[in-house]
């Protein structure tokens, strides 16, 4: 796993942070100070790994981050994404997986990030009037510039994985996984596993969830991405907490959150996996960041396995719009 020798040599935590909670999806934007003061903490505590977006906050996430870390570039693993951005005279977001579109993006990617390069660059979903081997071949095109490192795709299924490595390696895929997300393990890691790709996990702690910060669905504020995902609607939701207390009582006995639980529970799912788990929260990031050394016998795995399976979570994790923009696995589909 090339991609994250770097990280491994110089010992710094498999656990990365997504930066796109501080400008987008839930609630409004954290003002700029404190967004720039969580970032610098993160650094300062260890975190190596930052993942944003050109879709976040329609750019702010990725000005943001680069203005936090500015001074810090040769210490850190930096990645973004194409392909996927808010557009001002629509309203709204727009696919686009055209070579001319990606290039376009990186260019205005990097001068956002301040930095020359970036380590790893994804497509952030399929577009379905482009083929993935032309999108990836854009990418390629960028690697040879040097203007990325590495390819990552993101929200994709295991057959797209497949031809898209015929154009190019692909260092990464980020996809949703957690204990109440198992869709990976339909067909995703075992295509990932036979390329020496990265499953880059994003929303491991559930979009909060499996971390206790979700307990009515009244209390999400109006434009929270939550409401339009229907495990989080008032009948599901109150069905997924009774499934929540198994996993408390387990967090109780090993004396950790149920955050670091399920952050520990994805980690040994394979050295392969890298969580990013995101939060507007220091203490939280604090608090995710120690699961790092958290180790859990085979019994433990084995009891963390047989609960929010599949059968057992209560609404399916995104509506029908958000749906159709994927290209991933679903159980029963």
């Amino acid at each position: 796993m090339s991609i994250f020798s770097r990280l491994k040599e110089a010992a710094s935590p498999t656990i990365g942070l997504g930066c796109m909670n501080l400008s987008h999806g839930y609630g409004n934007p954290v003002p700029e100070p404190e967004a720039l003061r969580a970032l610098e903490q993160a650094f300062e505590m260890g975190y190596r790994h930052f993942d944003t977006a050109t879709l976040y906050g329609a750019t702010a996430n990725e000005q943001v981050v680069g203005k936090a870390l500015a001074g810090k570039r040769d210490r850190i693993f930096l990645a973004s994404k194409c392909g996927m951005a808010m557009n001002p005279e629509l309203g709204r977001k727009v696919i686009d997986g055209r070579p001319e579109t990606i290039r376009r993006q990186c260019e205005a990617s990097l001068q956002r990030l301040r930095t020359d390069h970036l380590d790893l660059y994804y497509l952030h979903r399929l577009d379905r009037q482009v083929s993935i081997e032309e999108s990836v071949g854009a990418l390629a095109r960028l690697v040879e510039e040097g203007k990325i490192r590495a390819i990552g795709l993101s929200e994709i299924s295991a057959a797209t994985l497949r031809r898209a490595r015929t154009e190019h390696p692909i260092a990464a895929v980020q996809s949703e996984y957690s204990l109440w997300t198992r869709n990976p393990e339909i067909a995703l890691l075992e295509a990932c596993r036979e390329a020496d790709t990265a499953l880059v996990a994003f929303s491991p702690l559930g979009r909060g969830f499996l971390a206790g910060a979700v307990t009515d669905a009244n209390q999400l504020t109006e434009n929270d991405v939550r409401h339009g995902m229907p495990r989080f609607s008032a009948d599901n939701l109150s069905r997924n907490l009774r499934q929540l207390e198994k996993l408390q009582a387990i967090a109780s006995e090993r004396e950790v959150t149920t955050g670091q639980l399920a952050l520990a529970w994805l980690m040994a799912q394979g050295d392969d996996v890298f969580p990013i788990p995101g939060t507007r929260s220091i203490a939280h990031m604090r608090e995710n960041l120690a699961a790092e050394n958290l180790r859990l016998d085979a019994a433990t795995l084995e009891r963390l396995s047989a609960i929010l399976t599949p059968d057992q979570v209560a609404g399916a994790r995104y509506g029908e719009a958000l749906q159709a923009e994927i290209d991933t696995e679903e159980f029963g589909g």
